[in-house]
């Protein structure tokens, strides 16, 4: 292991450790969670003077005007809002939460790597389904809604990697992700692209997912096995298998593993269907189609 401890200067340690504890308290409190968010977030942008001024009725420009509403997550609309498959009830506090971890990942705190580790933990506690111990969560990480993800205990995710929990995806202890992993949990159906087919995505306990590669939804990678980088994985990895290539097979065992791994011919299994997760949608739902296309076949 080449990596070593670092710790901050006793100051910053008090001054960050005072921070987590009165966010995670407010989080766990009776505040409605878009009041906490607004909060926090003007004073990590350092914009109370102004916000308070605007708050009493004082003139503010609407540049300022836009600016400042836009702490508060009742504010503003994500893409999975759109999703009409959704569970309205969960999401309206994911939302909010996701909102905190977007914008504060847009401040240069975020850059203080010991600072941001602990607070997305912190904040994947109240997110996630379920969020293990001693996680390590780098900036730019995304998410569909954040609360189908589940993490188990001493999982590392790096820089902009991207967690679809559409469906739901499961990802088990001392996990890595590397640098720009897109694992997805949902998929388009090939002639109607509105047409979405949700799926549980699984990666097992000491996974690990190499630069750039792309988990496609409803595929379970097992214990100890590992996708290469840049890979496109369309089928389940048994346990200590390597997977590489677009689309990825298995083509090897971890060296020493062999003797308990399944034989090279007997991988590369398609099991998706098995694990597709059904919805119902409102019967008074309004559809929006944002191609407007008109997808029938000619005759």
């Amino acid at each position: 292991m080449t990596k070593r401890h670092v710790s901050l200067p006793e100051d910053a340690e008090a001054g960050l450790e005072e921070f987590l504890r009165t966010v995670d308290e407010r989080l766990s409190g009776p505040e409605e969670t878009c009041d906490v968010v607004a909060d926090v977030l003007v004073d990590l942008y350092g914009d109370r003077e102004a916000y308070e001024r605007w708050q009493a009725g004082g003139e503010v420009s609407p540049a300022e005007r836009v600016r400042l509403q836009g702490y508060d997550p009742c504010n503003s609309t994500l893409e999975s809002e759109y999703y009409a498959e959704k569970d309205e009830e969960k999401f309206e506090e994911s939302k909010h939460l996701q909102w905190l971890w977007r914008q504060f990942d847009a401040t240069p705190m975020a850059d203080n790597v010991e600072f941001g580790l602990r607070f997305r933990a912190m904040l994947a506690d109240h997110l996630f389904e379920e969020a293990g111990e001693n996680l390590r969560l780098f900036k730019g990480i995304s998410m569909t809604y954040g609360h189908n993800v589940s993490v188990g205990d001493n999982t590392v995710i790096h820089d902009d990697v991207h967690l679809d929990d559409r469906g739901r995806l499961t990802i088990g202890d001392r996990v890595s992700l590397a640098d720009g992993t897109h694992v997805y949990s949902h998929d388009h159906d090939l002639a109607d692209q509105t047409a979405i087919t949700n799926f549980h995505t699984a990666l097992a306990d000491d996974v690990r997912c190499g630069y750039d590669s792309m988990i496609r939804a409803g595929v379970r990678v097992e214990e100890n096995a590992m996708v290469g980088a840049k890979s496109i994985l369309q089928r389940d990895v048994p346990a200590h298998h390597v997977a590489v290539g677009t689309p990825a097979k298995s083509i090897t065992v971890k060296p020493g593993w062999e003797a308990v791994a399944e034989p090279i011919e007997d991988a590369n299994a398609d099991n998706r269907e098995h694990r597709r997760i059904e919805y119902d949608l409102p019967e008074d739902l309004e559809v929006f189609d944002e191609f407007g296309r008109d997808r029938r076949p000619p005759q």
